[in-house]
Formats: structure tokens, C-alpha cells, sequence
């Protein structure tokens, strides 16, 4: 058998997003390669590696076999680069980092770029799942390291604190709500909302919530940044749910107020979270030991 690389590095993406033309657009692949690609690897194989729905696929038991090896393949040649960039011979080497919404947008750019500076051998590769997702894949392997909930990190997986993230309710001065200093979700469900561009991880976090209450958020518009929805609110289109962060900064420039909310879910506490630290190739241990650095300390330590 003959294996390509880049067929595995597509199957993964496929399998992690149940989607061949999700997993195709991440790998810069048109549908049609894409397709040909996998049907090509099946026929190597001589078995059938997806379940083909109208809704995405699902991977066959083959499926899973092949997702746990190239998996392992690909982390074995990405820690073989990441010894030889850490070195300093010239080779490069990819970090995959997984991350959910508001740890992506409020709180990782900063040490980020301190730490891609630092070491111009090094990429990081980071992407936007919701923190459930981001658990499960790092638990299987499909990825060096998180950012996600505690709470929604697997018990197996070792991680430690990095940041608090609260969420928090925006509203335009002169809202009915805006004489309140909290709220809790179920009183406002039923509001005209402005929300967050499709696929992003906090909206689907922030629909599911309403979902649970047996409702289904009505959003008048959805934008790419936390920004732009406050800036929306400001204009009375709707109220919008964000980090406590990117609303206090909207605070300073727009005439918004700024509710807390009482429930569970938005009462967050974010980690950074790997299988294993120390087993970790070189480069990925240190990007996790530059966010240790960097993290608030919450007196917890590592967990």
C-alpha cells in the first residue's frame, strides 16, 4: 500500500468536522479532489471508510481504524520536524492548537505573538471549536493542545488554569434591562439578539443554551467580531451575549451597559489542556510552558 500524505492529512480533516467539504476547504482542496482523493484511499484500502449521509458522514469502523494511524503518523512526522526546528536546523515545524471562541479572540493573541517571535522556526496552526469538541479531539489525538472550559475537558487529559472568561449581556443605554446589574438567560431568551458569524464556536455554545429552555435564539444579525455586535447593540438592533473582556473594552467607546449573568454556563474558567505535557513533542511543550507563563494564577496550579 501507498499512502499519501496529504490523503491522510485530508481524512483527518474530514473525520474532525463529519464534513468532506469542510475537510476539503481546511486542506485548500476543491470538493471534486477532494472526493476523488478519499474514493482513491478506499479503493487502496479495500474498504469502505465513510458513511455517506445527506448531513456529512460518519466515519465505518475501517474509518476509525485509519483515523487512529494517521493520526499517529502524522503527529510522529510532526514531532520528527518540531526536534529538528527546535534545534535550529532549519527545518520548520507546525504547533496544531485548538481553541474555543473567546480564548481564540481575547485571549491568546497576546502571548501568541510573543511566543512566534521568540522562535521564528515555529508555526502554530490554531482553530475554533466549541471547548466540548476541542476536548474530544485532543483526547484522541488529534491535535497537541488546547484551550477550552474546564468543565468540558475529559478527566483523562491533563491540563491547568490559564485565564477566567465570564460572559457577560450587552444592551443599548436606555434598555429596559439597563437598571439591572444581573440577568439570567431565561428572563432575555426571548429578545431580538445580535450574534456572532456561522461556525463560530460561542454562538453554537450560546444557542445550545437556549435550546435548553426550549427556545430558539431569534438574531437579527450575525458579524465576525465581538466589536461589531456591540456596535450593533449600541444601535438598539438587539442584545448580544459576549466575554466580559470584549465588552468591558466596547464599554470605553460605545453606549452600551453591561449585565452579569447568573447562570452556570457563563461563569467560565479556561485551560490549556494536552494528553500528556511532557510526552508533547519539543516545540508544542514549549508553546505550553510559554502559556503556563503566561496564564493568571488562580492559586490551583497545574491540574
Amino acid at each position: 500500500m501507498h499512502f499519501d500524505l496529504t490523503d491522510l492529512r485530508l481524512f483527518v480533516a474530514i473525520a474532525e468536522r463529519g464534513s468532506i467539504t469542510a475537510g476539503a476547504a481546511h486542506c485548500a482542496l476543491a470538493l471534486a479532489s477532494a472526493s476523488a482523493r478519499i474514493k482513491r484511499l478506499e479503493a487502496e484500502l479495500g474498504a469502505a471508510l465513510l458513511h455517506r449521509r445527506r448531513r456529512g458522514v460518519e466515519l465505518t469502523a475501517s474509518g476509525e481504524t485509519l483515523l487512529a494511524h494517521a493520526r499517529g503518523v502524522l503527529g510522529s512526522i510532526a514531532a520528527l520536524k518540531g526536534e529538528f526546528a527546535a534545534d535550529g536546523r532549519g527545518a520548520t515545524a507546525e504547533i496544531r492548537l485548538l481553541a474555543n471562541t473567546a480564548g481564540l479572540s481575547e485571549h491568546l493573541p497576546v502571548p501568541l505573538a510573543a511566543f512566534l517571535r521568540g522562535h521564528p522556526g515555529l508555526t502554530v496552526a490554531v482553530e475554533e471549536l466549541q471547548s466540548a469538541r476541542v476536548g474530544e479531539i485532543i483526547a484522541s489525538g488529534g491535535a497537541e493542545l488546547g484551550v477550552a472550559i474546564d468543565r468540558a475537558v475529559p478527566s483523562e487529559l491533563e491540563a491547568f488554569a490559564f485565564c477566567e472568561d465570564h460572559l457577560a449581556l450587552v444592551v443599548p443605554i436606555g434598555d429596559s434591562l439597563a437598571a439591572h446589574r444581573s440577568v439570567s438567560f431565561a428572563e432575555v431568551a426571548a429578545r431580538d439578539f445580535v450574534g456572532l458569524a456561522e461556525g463560530a464556536a460561542l454562538q453554537d455554545h450560546i444557542a445550545a443554551q437556549a435550546a435548553l429552555l426550549g427556545r430558539r435564539l431569534h438574531l437579527r444579525a450575525r458579524l465576525k467580531a465581538f466589536d461589531q455586535v456591540c456596535r450593533l447593540v449600541e444601535a438598539g438592533v438587539g442584545i448580544a451575549v459576549v466575554p466580559q473582556q470584549a465588552a468591558d473594552r466596547a464599554a470605553q467607546t460605545m453606549k452600551i451597559e453591561r449585565l452579569r449573568l447568573r447562570d452556570a454556563f457563563a461563569r467560565r474558567r479556561l485551560v490549556v489542556c494536552a494528553r500528556s505535557f511532557r510526552a508533547l513533542p519539543r516545540p508544542a511543550r514549549q508553546f505550553a510552558e510559554h502559556l503556563r507563563a503566561a496564564a493568571v494564577s488562580f492559586g490551583s496550579g497545574a491540574a
